[in-house]
């Protein structure tokens, strides 16, 4: 757990007042603001996941073994920085995202980022990077699950091509990357990317593009040779 800095020990998330899980984001930031270190807990565990995996995916496998201090030392910022929250300017998951994109990204600047193409499976990772296309995202009139439960070779399949596409996305520009990211995985609209990336729209809508292009080619060879038998 994240230390909130000079304020007290944070009780454990079960300790939690209940009211609090009624609150928005936006709202919890701000009771945090103003000395209520319950609403940080609240925070902590609505969006610890999603940060994480946001940093990690956007460190990508060569910087594997800095995230971690990098996902601390984005939730340090998020703290230090809580004074200068402003619903009016953006949504806390809007600011908070962008604070992991900027630390994530002066690591990378910092590192000199050089890419290597092989790829891991941690706590599952391939499964759950499969979801991005298991559906169908990345190839078109693709091969989809249909919901039902799958068998173990359909699930070896997807959990491969899900270690096939985070080396793909290793593979992708910074900028291409995070942009796929937010919006594929996160779920955040072009307006909300454009914030977070402090870019323009129509060079969000570009990045989407080319990492999509770029991914269903690096998939496409590997889809079409291993597509589990129905």
């Amino acid at each position: 757990m994240v230390d909130a800095g000079q304020n007290p020990p944070m009780p454990s998330p079960a300790a939690i007042p209940d009211p609090l899980d009624a609150l928005s984001d936006d709202q919890l930031m701000l009771a945090y603001a103003g000395g209520n270190v319950h609403a940080f807990d609240a925070l902590y565990g609505r969006h610890e996941s999603a940060l994480f995996r946001f940093v990690r995916r956007l460190l990508g496998l060569r910087l594997a073994p800095e995230v971690e201090e990098v996902f601390e030392d984005t939730w340090a910022r998020i703290i230090s920085a809580r004074d200068s929250f402003s619903p009016k300017q953006a949504s806390w998951r809007v600011w908070a995202f962008t604070i992991a994109y900027r630390m994530a990204n002066e690591r990378l600047r910092v590192s000199g980022r050089e890419v290597a193409f092989y790829a891991h499976d941690e706590d599952g990772d391939g499964l759950d990077a499969a979801q991005l296309f298991s559906r169908g995202l990345l190839r078109d009139g693709g091969v989809a699950h249909d919901g039902g439960e799958p068998s173990q070779e359909e699930q070896a399949f997807w959990q491969a091509a899900g270690r096939r596409l985070l080396a793909c996305l290793d593979e992708l520009p910074d900028d291409q990357r995070a942009a796929f990211l937010l919006h594929q995985e996160e779920g955040f609209t072009l307006e909300a990317m454009a914030a977070t990336l402090d870019i323009g729209a129509e060079t969000v809508r570009g990045h989407q593009a080319r990492a999509l292009k770029k991914l269903r080619g690096c998939m496409e060879r590997y889809l079409s040779v291993s597509v589990p038998r129905a």
